[in-house]
């Protein structure tokens, strides 16, 4: 899975932001293996300069997946990380969701053990 960090002029997003961004997405989203293939945040600060709001930070997160399209969260908070950690987590429930509506587990025909399949065909 690649992890891709984009901010504006307004974020002074470091190394460590992007390691942050890097380990977070390993330990939330690893479960999704590689369906996964692309992890893109984009951080921006909301009210431009002025560093007067409590919600100053807006992180948008993007998933692509294979085969699906891709999936977008955003989050607003005071910090990069608080952003970056209520994205994560609004993101991994969106994966959930989706991939689990592409689950065919569930849907028609239920699975039957073996030897009951055998009685019902003779």
């Amino acid at each position: 899975m690649q992890v891709l960090l984009h901010s504006d002029t307004h974020i002074a997003a470091t190394q460590g932001t992007s390691d942050h961004l890097s380990a977070l997405a390993k330990e939330q989203l690893d479960r999704f293996g590689d369906r996964i293939t692309r992890i893109e945040a984009h951080l921006s600060d909301v009210k431009g300069h002025a560093k007067t709001a409590d919600n100053a930070v807006l992180c948008s997160l993007e998933a692509r997946l294979k085969g699906l399209d891709p999936l977008v969260v955003k989050e607003e908070a005071g910090n990069l990380h608080q952003a970056l950690d209520g994205a994560m987590r609004k993101l991994k429930r969106a994966l959930s969701t989706a991939l689990e509506k592409q689950d065919p587990r569930g849907h028609g025909k239920p699975d039957l053990p073996a030897d009951l399949d055998a009685q019902t065909a003779a």
